[in-house]
């Protein structure tokens, strides 16, 4: 369940691990130490565009016979729009374009696109509830998205009967850190609440902490959504709790709140 907005966001002197990806992770940093916040930055997944392939410009080139664009995330959002943009210099009409929470929305329409997104809710669930995404039998879906991650777009809408083509823009992975560098954030700084939000940057935090053997189970988590807060339960943790939106403002709020006591919605497995 997401958590209330706290009243005031003071976090003065709290210590906040923040494991995005950048530049996002540098982002909400810095609205950390506005409320006051100590906070360090080790992002447990990072981001490379992949090279355009035969297929992709193939794709690309063809964009005018889809219906139906969705870009699952920011980086994917801009990624795309890199990508068409060296193909065509100006966008082909009668598509609708959909993204999955309102930063990649914000990307979108930066371009001057008319958007479609959820009115509630940030995930691939409510997105696949819009009403123009129920009905998608016999036409054309583009899903701009990393080369690997959950399927439930795809697998949903094929369901559906649309044609859904998977474009791969960018790969993600975990980056290398050092004994020392692991050791500083973990041991010397020892975080009193951790930011993870995708599953894959959990499942990064988990083997980290098998890695190099420390425990953080008992730790503030801060997860985009219930799936992953569960995730988050069967490894270990103990006390998490998801934003009522990933609007840096929104996290930072959910965290005073919930590290001050006055977030009754925090999950635990006691």
């Amino acid at each position: 369940m997401a958590t209330p907005l706290a009243e005031s966001s003071d976090l003065t002197g709290r210590r906040i691990l923040i494991c995005r990806p950048e530049p996002e992770a540098s982002r909400l940093a810095d609205a950390f130490r506005a409320a006051g916040a100590k906070t360090r930055v080790l992002p447990l997944m990072a981001r490379e565009a992949l090279p355009e392939t035969p297929e992709s410009r193939s794709i690309l080139l063809d964009l005018d016979r889809y219906s139906h664009i969705i870009a699952v995330s920011p980086f994917a959002a801009r990624r795309l729009l890199e990508e068409i943009d060296t193909w065509w210099p100006q966008l082909p009409m009668g598509i609708r374009w959909y993204a999955v929470g309102a930063g990649t929305a914000r990307v979108l329409a930066g371009h001057g696109l008319s958007v479609r997104q959820p009115a509630e809710g940030w995930t691939s669930e409510a997105l696949l509830a819009l009403p123009s995404l129920r009905q998608v039998r016999g036409e054309k879906v583009l899903l701009a998205r990393g080369d690997n991650g959950r399927e439930l777009i795809r697998e949903t809408l094929e369901s559906r009967g649309a044609n859904v083509t998977a474009l791969p823009l960018y790969r993600r992975y975990c980056p290398d850190y050092s004994e020392e560098e692991i050791r500083q954030v973990l041991d010397d700084f020892s975080p009193e609440a951790i930011v993870a939000l995708s599953g894959e940057t959990l499942d990064n935090l988990i083997a980290l902490c098998a890695k190099s053997g420390h425990n953080l189970y008992d730790r503030l988590l801060i997860v985009p959504a219930d799936r992953v807060a569960q995730r988050a339960r069967g490894a270990g943790f103990t006390r998490w709790c998801v934003p009522v939106s990933l609007a840096d403002a929104d996290i930072v709020a959910t965290v005073a709140a919930t590290l001050d006591g006055r977030n009754g919605g925090a999950g635990n497995n006691k």
